[in-house]
């Protein structure tokens, strides 16, 4: 006697026709936004330690699965000492990945429009200080004095420059990524002086069930970097020796430094909560001299040296804590 099982699979099965691969969409969009507590970038407030938000639009095309080209556009609010209110950044590039390497290289744009010109109004030689000599236009510098209220800090009117980049992620598994940055300005901030950023980042992304079925993601990230800079334009010059020395009226040699971060995220669908940490070594002297800080009242004859004559102290690139939400998606994934 044969049982009915075994009749059953002895019997001819019909092929069920497989559904046919989705087909490939080579244009997408990503966008988004965000609102963060402080804007931070490589360690330095670009709000004055202010609320900031910032919005960003990303056309996308991928050629095949592998390679995908993009230009983009964002803009951020800030509070920069020459009085320019936005940061707004044009940027381009190609992102090709081969196995567990994820490239992206490109060219990225900073431009902040409504600048004026924070100058010596004449009380030094030109061309040190001096808003004519750079193309700057009027000089809203203190009358007399020269340079901004309160500290006499000098800022130009047009603080916009570019860099090309080279970045490689490695996705070691589904939890693990590290990243290798290296950025490159021959006029970082338009200040004369080049500029080379480099960076290491890794990241740890919880496993998806850390948080039961929440649909709640979460993870560890952080970043170590360094800026170098080189000598800044006459503008920036110090006409006042110190006894560490200058002065330096063709330029300072602006504070290389380095700056590091730490922080954790929390994901839910398109939004993304990150708490972080972040600080620089550069000293309240160098940072002064470095951004041209338009709110320090902190004078101190310890913030006296050789780039920094006037002796007061920032706290623009030192520790702070950063809580930011945001946004991001992409037109064939949430639009659909």
């Amino acid at each position: 006697m044969v049982s009915g099982s075994a009749l059953a699979a002895d019997m001819a099965v019909k092929a069920v026709k497989a559904p046919p691969p989705a087909p490939f969409e080579p244009w997408d969009i990503a966008f988004g936004g965000a609102i963060m507590s402080d804007y931070i970038f490589r360690g330095v407030t670009q709000s004055n330690h202010k609320p900031s938000v910032a919005a960003y639009f990303e056309p996308r095309y991928n050629v095949n699965k592998d390679v995908q080209l993009y230009v983009g556009t964002s803009a951020e609010s800030i509070s920069f000492p020459n009085r320019a209110a936005a940061e707004v950044d044009i940027y381009g590039g190609i992102r090709p990945t081969f196995g567990i390497f994820a490239f992206d290289f490109g060219v990225w744009g900073y431009l902040y429009p409504g600048g004026q010109c924070f100058g010596a109004q004449g009380t030094v030689p030109a061309p040190t200080n001096n808003c004519a000599s750079f193309g700057q236009g009027i000089d809203f510098g203190v009358p007399g004095i020269g340079g901004l209220p309160i500290n006499g800090n000098f800022a130009k009117r047009n603080a916009s420059f570019y860099e090309g980049y080279a970045k490689l992620n490695i996705n070691i598994n589904d939890q693990w990524t590290v990243g290798f940055n290296e950025f490159y300005s021959p006029n970082f901030l338009n200040l004369g002086a080049w500029g080379n950023y480099s960076s290491i980042t890794a990241k740890w992304t919880a496993p998806s069930t850390i948080f039961g079925s929440s649909g709640v993601g979460m993870y560890i990230s952080g970043e170590f970097g360094r800026q170098w800079l080189g000598t800044s334009d006459a503008f920036y010059g110090t006409t006042v020796a110190t006894a560490f020395g200058g002065p330096f009226p063709n330029g300072i040699p602006e504070p290389s430094y380095n700056t590091w971060n730490v922080g954790v995220g929390f994901t839910y669908k398109v939004f993304t909560l990150d708490l972080r940490y972040s600080d620089t070594n550069l000293s309240k002297a160098s940072c002064n001299a470095f951004t041209s800080d338009y709110s320090t009242t902190s004078f101190s004859p310890s913030n006296i040296t050789a780039i920094n004559p006037g002796g007061f102290g920032s706290n623009w690139c030192g520790a702070a804590g950063v809580a930011k939400l945001s946004a991001d998606l992409t037109a064939i994934t949430n639009l659909k």
